[in-house]
């Protein structure tokens, strides 16, 4: 085709043949997406994962978060043994105190009286001024651990307090009210003090209270040792001595060795010093519940 000026013109059919295609809506280049490039989320459907960590390192972590856990329940453990059980041992304390006086402001008969206890039955008061002006534990008949979580026990068949022989009492070093805690300051010559129901019985440590000796005593007898749990010498009638008769009165108490373990046995051995006081004539004590 040749327009007016001579020029040949461009054919129609020229023109849409240089223009490219577009497919009508709904076709299949458009719903396949074959003119689109992919978008993020094609991309991280593909990604690569990250990293793990190596095992060794897993494992240095496990153990790690294993041990913390450990830790925290030994912890745990601690503060119920050490403070839990302290307080409560501290009330039943208050509770055996109270029963106790109840018990002894019942009439009684004439001349001292000291009753016949069963296991478990609480019949006397341990005084230690050495440990606390206030130091006061109810004792009760028995060492198994049902007595001893409520305070200290009276080895069963062992002396009564004032009797001829060896009175032994054993009681927690850490825990359960820590009787005997601080049992290894006990110095020759301190005071032990059993109140009953009408007496007073004043124990003292053996040993050269002069030179401070524990080991001194005339007798023989330590004042203080540390044993193994098998040697229950200890509490014969005459300490350490297990096949003769008593050749006195004596008060022994024995505690776990050293604190936080039942490895050993720590020993208080004493002497009575004189003979029953009657609480009638000192209600308020004897003269050794003041010493110091």
């Amino acid at each position: 085709m040749v327009d007016p000026d001579g020029q040949r013109g461009e054919d129609s059919t020229d023109r849409w043949a240089r223009v490219p295609a577009v497919p009508p809506s709904g076709s299949v280049a458009t719903r396949t997406g074959a003119h689109r490039a992919p978008d993020s989320a094609d991309d991280e459907s593909v990604a690569a994962p990250p990293p793990r960590d190596p095992v060794g390192r897993r494992i240095v972590r496990g153990v790690g978060e294993l041990f913390i856990t450990a830790g925290l329940i030994l912890l745990l453990f601690v503060v119920y043994e050490v403070y839990v059980t302290d307080y409560l041992t501290g009330r039943q304390q208050d509770e055996l105190a109270e029963e106790l006086r109840e018990q002894w402001e019942q009439p009684q008969g004439e001349g001292p009286q000291l009753r016949q206890v069963e296991i478990g039955d609480a019949f006397g008061v341990l005084r230690i001024p050495r440990l606390g002006e206030d130091y006061a534990r109810v004792i009760l008949e028995g060492t198994n651990e049902t007595e001893l979580s409520k305070g200290p026990g009276h080895y069963e068949g062992t002396a009564m307090p004032g009797e001829p022989g060896n009175v032994a009492l054993a009681g927690h070093r850490v825990g359960k009210g820590s009787p005997f805690l601080e049992l290894d300051a006990m110095q020759p010559g301190d005071p032990i003090v059993v109140e009953t129901a009408d007496s007073w019985f004043v124990y003292r440590v053996l040993g050269d209270p002069a030179t401070g000796d524990l080991a001194a005593d005339p007798s023989g007898i330590p004042g203080r040792q540390i044993v193994r749990p098998a040697d229950i010498d200890v509490i014969a009638p005459t300490p350490n001595q297990a096949a003769s008769a008593p050749s006195g009165s004596y008060l022994t108490l024995t505690t776990c060795h050293p604190r936080f373990s039942a490895q050993q046995r720590l020993i208080i051995h004493a002497r009575l010093d004189g003979g029953a006081l009657s609480k009638a004539e000192l209600p308020d004590g004897p003269p050794a519940l003041f010493e110091g």
